[in-house]
């Protein structure tokens, strides 16, 4: 029995040298927290939903590796999807209901809001945030590193150029570069491609992370795929371009190869964690903050297949979002759920698993969900609000249990249809092996490896047998992801619909047009949004109009403000700055110059007149320095004789008078 405690002794020490040299254990107990979300995704565009066209091999081993969230909510655009996500509130809650900051409006997240990473810097944590923002930089109080983030690479507005970095507005002439490191202009990303920028220093932020002082809080918000600018919107490398030949529409083409480039970036985010033995104590999402747009402005061809809608409408195919999560402190993986959950559910979700009280976050919409992700057990949520937006095209939509209600459009429901490629039978097929083997399911089976011997080792030290058909029969939660695995996890998160995608009726149900009448949807039996059942099922539509008018007595006004022309970029060196804090520095500089101008002219005032009576002092001075040397003469003989006459003429007191005068006169 001594030489079996000794060996496994030896074992695990030898074991954890190893482990120690190559993987550094974190000394902090609280989970790091990795956030890699998405841009314009669509739901068809991940292949664990079912696509063959657009392999996405990294995200389906994180995801079938972990939970994949089939019913993930998100708002249907970028700015309100991102402000709940930070916040734990629906839109309505914080007046980021309507739309999205367009370049040039002066306005963003209220500053009386407390963030993410501002409550998890109480925590303990340090916070990094990398690319894209769109929350608002009008004034450097709404940028990223005054927000709680110690730090922050990438960009302020709703999309760049992948290589040059310039924003061209959406509907205005300004155009400029857009590219910080914290709050300095970043010329030298001038060239790279976005991604590769915002994958290499997730690296290494990662790689110079000390665990043993905090636990890190990393938010990477890729550009991909949203497009670039409209001169010129789908980019890649040609090498992964090449990759996609198969796909026949050019712009489908390139928008596979700006996915393909973040699902490498995953790969590397999560081997990177491994690397540095931050893996054993992460918590890893991936999402995406809408629904795509397969048409319109920005569009990027992505689909949503089978969802009805696209993004910024209240449908399925902008609302609900591709999500998976993954982390070793779950209990229950290698599943798929189906329970409601919505993305403001993140801040609670997170903060709880940090070991803060969610009461401390205060009034929020979000919920802890960590109970339900983790074991499985019953979601907390059964109702989410979509959006009530009154401004424009007015909508309102609601989600109770199974039950959907939408009232309203948008764009005059020119998105109200299905659209997207179906990605089957295109003659690629599906590859699980190359799944397994992606750099994301190769790190993730070599830690699983080594936790499953780790847990052997600790298993004969109870004095279990060594018998390896012993240790293989015994459950562990540590399960290696299998062939047979991927095939079924695949089947259980795709959607299929009944039918084709139209607008079924039939005696008993009516037409949906919402902006006419409210639709009610099952979207359980229903998720394509084809049944329209509110003649069907009154009482329940009934309901769901109470829930939404107690929603209407708590809408904070929309924040939006118009566009600002001085925002132009070509006031300022051609980049998009945070021009109110501009434009108060040159206000300040011109009252100092006025105001130097005043002094500098009472100055000049005050030299003269100061010389001027420095002058006649002077002059007084010398007047009365010389003065005693001044006599008066006499006055002559000849002129007293004269006098003498005037007094002998009876003229005496008038020659008297003159003789005074002329005598005053000379003195």
């Amino acid at each position: 029995m001594i030489n079996r405690a000794v060996l496994i002794f030896v074992l695990m020490s030898a074991m954890l040298k190893v482990e120690g040299n190559s993987h550094h254990q974190p000394a902090s107990t609280k989970p790091h927290i990795v956030v890699i979300l998405a841009d314009d995704l669509g739901w068809n565009d991940v292949s664990f939903h079912g696509s063959d066209q657009i392999p996405t091999p990294n995200i389906d081993a994180l995801a079938y590796n972990g939970v994949i969230l089939n019913s993930h909510y998100v708002p249907a655009l970028c700015t309100p999807s991102r402000a709940s996500l930070m916040t734990g509130k629906y839109p309505i809650h914080t007046g980021m209901q309507h739309l999205v900051i367009l370049e040039a409006e002066p306005w963003g997240l209220s500053l009386q809001e407390q963030l993410m990473p501002q409550y998890l810097k109480k925590q303990g944590y340090s916070t990094h945030a990398l690319g894209k923002w769109h929350l608002g930089f009008f004034r450097k109080e709404y940028t990223p590193t005054y927000r709680g983030f110690d730090s922050h690479f990438g960009y302020y507005q709703g999309f760049q150029d992948y290589y040059d970095h310039s924003v061209k507005a959406t509907f205005a002439p300004y155009d400029g570069y857009d590219m910080r490191r914290n709050n300095t202009v970043d010329w030298s990303a001038q060239g790279k491609y976005s991604t590769d920028l915002f994958t290499e220093e997730a690296v290494r932020i990662i790689d110079n992370h000390q665990s043993d002082q905090s636990s890190l809080f990393l938010y990477v918000a890729h550009l991909a795929p949203h497009t670039g600018n409209r001169r010129d919107p789908f980019q890649a490398p040609d090498d992964e371009i090449a990759k996609f030949a198969h796909i026949q529409d050019p712009e489908r083409r390139v928008y596979a190869a700006m996915v393909s480039k973040l699902d490498e970036s995953v790969g590397k985010i999560v081997a990177a964690l491994r690397t540095k033995g931050m893996l054993d104590n992460s918590v890893i999402l991936f999402m995406s903050d809408n629904g795509a747009p397969t048409f319109g402005i920005h569009s990027n061809r992505g689909s949503n297949y089978p969802l009805r809608g696209i993004k910024e409408t209240p449908w399925e195919g902008a609302v609900r979002g591709v999500a998976a999560v993954w982390s070793p402190l779950m209990k229950n993986t290698q599943r798929v759920s189906n329970q409601l959950m919505h993305i403001v559910d993140w801040l609670p979700t997170f903060y709880a698993m940090t070991g803060g009280d969610v009461q401390d976050l205060g009034e929020i919409d979000g919920m802890n969900m960590w109970p339900m992700i983790s074991e499985e057990v019953p979601s907390p949520r059964t109702e989410l609000l979509h959006n009530i937006d009154d401004i424009g095209d007015v909508y309102a939509a609601l989600r109770r249990g199974d039950w959907k209600y939408i009232k309203g459009r948008v764009h005059k429901g020119v998105a109200d249809a299905w659209y997207g490629e179906t990605g089957r039978n295109m003659g690629v097929g599906y590859n699980a092996k190359a799944v397994m083997n992606s750099l994301v399911g190769s790190t993730l089976a070599g830690f699983i490896t080594k936790k499953q011997i780790m847990e052997k080792i600790a298993k004969q030290g109870d004095g279990h047998s060594f018998s390896a058909s012993a240790s293989s029969k015994e459950t562990s939660k540590w399960k290696l992801l299998q062939e047979e695995t991927v095939h079924r996890l695949r089947g259980d998160a795709e959607i299929i619909c009944g039918g084709s995608n139209t607008n079924k009726t039939n005696s008993n149900q009516s037409a949906c047009e919402p902006h006419k009448a409210p639709c009610l949807f099952n979207i359980r039996d229903d998720p394509c949004e084809q049944i329209n059942l509110a003649r069907d099922r009154p009482l329940v539509l009934l309901s769901l109009e109470e829930s939404l008018a107690s929603y209407r007595k708590t809408v904070v006004v929309a924040r939006n403000i118009p566009s600002d022309p001085e925002a132009d970029p070509g006031l300022w060196n051609n980049t998009w700055v945070s021009w109110h804090d501009e434009l108060d520095m040159l206000t300040d500089l011109d009252i100092t110059s006025e105001s130097t101008k005043q002094q500098r002219l009472l100055f000049f005032m005050f030299t003269i007149v100061t010389s001027v009576i420095i002058i006649l002092s002077l002059l007084m001075f010398l007047v009365r320095s010389v003065s005693p040397s001044i006599k008066i003469a006499s006055f002559p003989s000849e002129a007293i004789n004269v006098i003498n006459v005037f007094k002998i003429s009876g003229y005496s007191n008038t020659a008297k008078d003159e003789k005074l005068d002329s005598e005053q006169e000379y003195k």
